[in-house]
Parts: structure tokens; sequence; C-alpha cells
């Protein structure tokens, strides 16, 4: 686990917990194992299912994320996580983690400190980038999420 901001923590699989505990709060962003856990599935949701991208429970929010070389994720993934840690950060430590902890929880907690903390240059999301691997040099984002935040910087935040 490494901390890239006061109360925030970057993780992988092997730091995630599912307990709520009072000064925690955690981003678990892998549909498998930790959305499907929350949720009691295999394979996929329906499209339709209410929290077929997200879901928040106590502590807790669950992403339907995977990290395709191709750009498949939905707005929501992103904004309902810079909103999760918006809401905890004051008085929680917060831990975003995904399976490695090298792409999409890396790429949240870069979001969230470029767009809502503004502590590192959010021009664009290469200048982002270029500022947050000085905070977390083992960041090492998938094509598809690289792809994504490129075309999609300037909508999310």
């Amino acid at each position: 686990m490494f901390e890239v901001h006061p109360n925030l923590y970057i993780g992988s699989l092997n730091h995630c917990f599912y307990d709520n505990r009072a000064d925690w709060a955690v981003v678990h962003a892998c549909k498998s194992p930790c959305h499907q856990r929350a949720l009691g599935y295999r394979g996929s949701l329906p499209r339709n299912h209410p929290h077929y991208l997200v879901l928040e429970r106590g502590n807790h929010l669950f992403l339907n994320i995977i990290d395709p070389p191709q750009p498949l994720f939905m707005p929501p993934l992103f904004i309902e996580s810079l909103n999760f840690i918006e809401k905890h950060i004051p008085d929680k430590k917060v831990l975003i983690h995904c399976n490695l902890g090298c792409s999409r929880a890396p790429s949240l907690a870069l979001l969230y400190l470029a767009k809502r903390a503004k502590v590192i240059d959010a021009t664009s999301y290469r200048t982002a980038v270029e500022n947050f691997v000085k905070i977390f040099p083992n960041y090492k984002p998938q094509r598809g999420i690289v792809i994504y935040l490129e075309r999609n910087w300037q909508k999310l935040g």
C-alpha cells in the first residue's frame, strides 16, 4: 500500500478488505473478485441490473471495472469514484485498489488529485501523468484506460 496524498492510498488485491473499519473507506476497482463477491454473481451481470457499474455499501465502493486494451469504460465509474473519495477523505483513509495496483487504482487516484484535490496539473491527462509519476513511479496504465482518459479528460471530474 502506498500513500500518494494525505489519507489517499493505492493498493493491490493484497490490500483488499471487506469489513467496515471506522477509519477507512475502500474503492474496489476490480470486477473480479470484488464486484462479483459484493453482488454474489459469476460471469457478468445483466446491463439493466441497478448495480451493474457501481455499488456503494457502507465505506466501500465496488466497481464493475476491468482493464481491457480497448476503452470500454463508462463515465459513472470515474464520477462515482471521485464523489466517494471526496466524501470520505476528510475524515478517513481512502484505499483505492485494483488487482495489481498499477493501472486502474492509480488512474483513479491521479484523476482525483488532478480534478478534485487540484494538487497536480490538470491541463491534460499527459501533464497529469508527468506530475503523478513523481509521486507514484509504479504507474503503469493499460492501453485502454490511457485512451479513455486522453479522450475524456475534459469531461471527467
